[in-house]
């Protein structure tokens, strides 16, 4: 059977500083600092869904700082809580139209601290607090850090979400209050800024999956009245996606569904699938014929395939098998 094709640590790279200024001091005017490179980030096109797998992703920006050589900026970051579901919990969340998907920030690597805010210059705030980094200024005056910001999306439990482009947005979305550093830990006084271009995308786009249990006709000895038995074909495609199941003719190629063979050597014995228990509606592979067609839910949905094989021709005792295969269509 086969399927049709279906952020909390902040880390730092390249903090750069070089210094000829003779200046020292510990005075917050003496810094000016910027957020900038602010980089969107995206989850990609997730095809997914139904796996329930996590989908990660990750986007830096720059903060840039000038000041006093040898003084120590103390920098306190936070991002925004941005778009969340209406009615939810305020959790942070990608947005389209009515329709969302849950989704988080951190600060490292691993996903296990959230990156949120105190609600000192992004507000309200949000989860756990921000970053606190102390950003040397050691040679010319400048030095810049650049930080990483690590999304994931938990797809377990959001199965039924739909397809779509999902947008997270804020503004601001980035926040950064900063002065010459003390011995007081962030959220701390000082000047501050904040930067926005931080949109987040992700899209759901169409699957399905299908499997089926077998079929297994009682044993029996001659075939002089009809052998009737039952197997289930099993499809989850995303909400709101229609499909189509078609089985095939099996080993033998049957063009019509109620002529397969199952075979032992070169002996056969006639069957049937079909769609209805009364079994005068074959289930083959003719698109709008003889397919079952259903609207996907996220969630699996079970078709009853009928099996029978008529009267006939006994032939050897033994026992005797075929392979159909079953392919969705959506």
């Amino acid at each position: 059977m086969k399927p049709h094709a279906a952020f909390r640590r902040w880390i730092l790279v390249a903090a750069a500083g070089l210094a000829c200024s003779l200046m020292f001091g510990d005075r917050a005017a003496a810094q000016s600092c910027n957020i900038n490179s602010v980089v969107a980030g995206s989850y990609g096109t997730i095809s997914d869904l139904l796996t329930g797998t996590n989908v990660d992703s990750t986007s830096t920006f720059r903060v840039t700082c000038t000041g006093s050589n040898g003084s120590v900026v103390r920098l306190c970051l936070e991002l925004a809580r941005g778009s969340t579901p209406s009615g939810g919990a305020g959790e942070r969340a990608l947005i389209s139209g009515s329709n969302f998907l849950d989704h988080e920030f951190y600060s490292d690597a691993a996903r296990t601290t959230v990156l949120g805010s105190w609600g000192n210059v992004v507000s309200p705030a949000y989860s756990t607090g921000g970053v606190q980094f102390d950003l040397s200024i050691v040679s010319g005056g400048t030095a810049s850090a650049t930080f990483t910001v690590y999304g994931r999306i938990v797809l377990s439990g959001q199965r039924t979400k739909l397809p779509a482009t999902y947008t997270w947005t804020g503004s601001p979305q980035i926040g950064l209050r900063y002065r010459n550093r003390t011995g007081n830990s962030c959220p701390t006084n000082g000047s501050s800024t904040t930067a926005t271009g931080f949109n987040w995308t992700a899209a759901i786009s169409a699957q399905c999956l299908v499997s089926a249990g077998a079929i297994a006709f009682p044993s029996s000895g001659l075939l002089t009245a009809n052998k009737d038995a039952t197997g289930t074909v099993t499809p989850i495609c995303t909400n709101t996606t229609p499909y189509t199941i078609a089985l095939d003719g099996g080993t033998t190629a049957a063009t019509n569904p109620t002529q397969r063979k199952m075979s032992k050597g070169a002996e056969r014995v006639t069957y049937g699938i079909y769609r209805d228990s009364s079994r005068t509606q074959p289930w083959g592979s003719t698109q709008g014929t003889n397919t079952v067609s259903g609207t996907g839910t996220g969630t699996s949905q079970n078709f009853t395939a009928y099996g029978r094989v008529p009267p006939q021709t006994t032939p050897s005792a033994g026992s005797y098998a075929d392979t159909v295969v079953t392919t969705i269509t959506y």
